[in-house]
């Protein structure tokens, strides 16, 4: 059965361009496998989301394994014999040289340089920054002024086997960076790039930062299971299950976070991309938050956004039997609101009926329980997946739209932020639908809201969001291509609104760059210009990233034009045996710290321009 619109191949990656394909022998099996199961998505990234085969033919074959068997993949490849995925795998890695060496070794740093200092404080604890998960930073904790951001130049970059994962970095005061590329998490000397210590790991997450018992770790998500390490040394101080202990799992996407004496794991888990099966029951799956001790990693609590799906009572023009609920999956980092005791998550879409009022939401559960304190829905009647009309034309059988109902993809993707708006204490949030929304921290009702364009199922607002305590920042992504409205207007940019009143402060239309190479080297280049990336605010200012792999700073204050940096195209690394190659800017894909910024360059999940590199900069010296 052919791979649909529904190839949401966020975990297939994207780099460098190998004609893998073209080496291989036309009677190799696993050409045959590609392209009866693969070729409608894949050779077509344009109109279908997925990734180009130039961009997953980089991909280790571990990696693909693991995507085809227990990844986001696995319900769409669940129809091949374990042959047809190992043919298809070689298939796909036929041109790729054997490293007798993990990839890591190139950059290691000296030994006398591999220090992590124990009593290094916190400067950027993960994906959110500070625990309010404003994404902000001040001149003194990033070691950068507004005035640096005017002038800043390449310090280093490393290109990994295989995508950008879209991944940030956190950092500790003693220039110490953690980031995950490429199934290592790593120690990087922020100021050199050398590596200080590496684990090995898949995530696509930003790594967390926090103390236990008085030692700084770092923990993520890799697998089934959360890992946490001792910062200076990167050993494995724990490692436990974060699968639910009702329902069905799923995977981690957005990343975990420090409650206290807990740590705090969002699943994602929803059927959408197998809703685009037309053989397949859908749907199931669900969001779910499970709360881990710090201390050993022993389950406490944990919430399901929805009950069990079962069959309910309508059957695809195909007779396959439908089931529900099912989504309000949770892809977004959590954030804690320490005052209450809460912890604050955003939900996706329903993706099968019946559709439920946690859908499209924003839910604050208590810490210590997991009982939800309050919630607020901000699309009713949004059910959706990847078996509706993506721009094709035409829907799957199993898109909800075809049993009534107005679905979508207006989901959060963007995690919830905690703020003080005029005394009071509020939640941020953007949706996909163009919103931005400011509640009351207390009692979830809406303080106001404003909505930019009318969103996409890309956004709209897509990753995140962020503010400096005057301006609520809000990044438009708008794809063009995306929309099924024939009217659509993109509304593509930077906007800024008084986070007390809501009024618009300021706004950056974004426009497509195509001139000279940019017209070849930048996938849609007309299409994908917008800011899809969570922004960060270093000392006032706003820096993006765009869909067309620049980096664009401006004013917070006035959304003036600060600086403007190209990402594209081939870059030199620190481990010269791998090419580098700058792409598409997405996902949780700028951070900074240690006097640097540090950008994930290829994010090309969703048709973009893939590329393979971490790209540093610093002041102009």
């Amino acid at each position: 059965m052919k791979l649909r619109t529904a190839m949401r191949v966020a975990a297939l990656g994207l780099g460098l361009a190998l004609p893998a394909a073209a080496q291989v022998a036309p009677d190799h099996p696993g050409r045959a496998v590609y392209n009866k199961t693969c070729a409608t998505c894949h050779d077509n990234p344009g109109t279908t989301r997925a990734a180009t085969l130039a961009s997953i033919q980089q991909q280790a074959p571990a990696r693909l394994r693991e995507v085809l068997t227990t990844g986001v993949m696995a319900p769409m490849a669940a129809s091949l014999k374990p042959q047809e995925i190992t043919d298809v795998i070689a298939f796909l890695t036929a041109g790729q040289a054997a490293n007798a060496a993990p990839w890591t070794d190139a950059i290691k740093c000296a030994a006398d340089k591999r220090a992590v200092s124990p009593s290094a404080t916190i400067v950027s604890a993960g994906f959110g920054v500070d625990q309010n998960q404003t994404r902000s930073l001040s001149a003194a904790q990033a070691g950068l002024t507004k005035a640096n951001l005017a002038n800043l130049e390449v310090a280093w970059s490393i290109a990994t086997p295989g995508q950008s994962g879209g991944t940030g970095a956190s950092v500790l005061s003693d220039g110490t960076i953690f980031i995950a590329l490429a199934q290592q998490l790593l120690a990087l000397d922020a100021k050199t790039g050398c590596a200080k210590w590496t684990y090995a790991g898949s995530t696509r997450s930003t790594p967390a930062i926090g103390e236990i018992g008085g030692r700084k770790v770092v923990t993520l998500a890799i697998g089934s299971d959360v890992h946490v390490l001792d910062a200076s040394t990167g050993a494995l101080v724990w490692k436990a299950s974060w699968q639910p202990i009702k329902g069905a799992g799923g995977h981690v996407r957005g990343g975990v976070i420090f409650a206290k004496d807990k740590i705090i794991v969002p699943v994602s888990s929803s059927g959408s991309t197998s809703g685009s099966k037309p053989d397949f029951e859908c749907c199931t799956g669900h969001g779910t938050v499970v709360a881990l001790s710090a201390a050993d990693g022993k389950h406490v609590w944990e919430y399901h956004t929805k009950p069990d799906a079962q069959y309910n009572g309508q059957i695809s023009s195909l007779g396959v039997k439908q089931k529900g609920p099912s989504g309000a999956a949770i892809w977004s980092v959590p954030v804690f609101d320490a005052k209450r005791n809460r912890v604050i998550v955003t939900t996706g879409e329903s993706t099968s009926h019946p559709g439920t009022d946690t859908s499209n939401a924003i839910i604050s559960i208590n810490a210590d329980t997991g009982k939800v304190a309050w919630q607020f829905q901000g699309m009713a009647g949004d059910v959706w997946n990847l078996a509706c009309d993506m721009g094709s034309g035409t829907n799957g059988p199993n898109c909800p739209a075809l049993f009534g109902g107005d679905g979508r993809g207006m989901d959060f993707g963007a995690g919830p932020v905690v703020a003080s708006a005029d005394g009071k204490d509020v939640i941020l949030a953007g949706q996909k639908s163009g919103h931005a929304w400011v509640l009351d921290a207390e009692t979830g009702k809406v303080v106001w809201s404003q909505r930019v364009g009318e969103g996409t199922a890309l956004g709209g607002v897509h990753w995140g969001i962020a503010t400096d305590g005057a301006n609520f920042i809000l990044p438009i992504s708008d794809p063009l291509k995306v929309s099924i409205n024939p009217g659509f207007v993109g509304k593509a940019g930077m906007y800024a609104f008084d986070l007390k009143t809501g009024k618009p402060a300021w706004s950056f239309l974004a426009q497509p760059d195509c001139t000279g190479q940019r017209a070849t080297l930048v996938v849609s280049c007309n299409d994908k210009f917008g800011f899809s990336a969570a922004p960060l605010i270093v000392d006032g200012a706003v820096i993006g990233g765009t869909l067309g792999g620049q980096i664009v700073i401006l004013d917070a204050s006035t959304g003036a034009m600060i600086n403007k940096i190209d990402t594209i195209g081939p870059v030199t690394p620190l481990n010269k045996e791998i090419a580098g190659k700058g792409g598409s800017i997405d996902s949780h894909g700028i951070s900074a710290g240690a006097g640097m910024v540090f950008v994930s360059s290829g994010y090309s999940a969703f048709g973009q321009t893939g590329g393979n590199a971490l790209i540093a900069y610093r002041p102009k010296q």
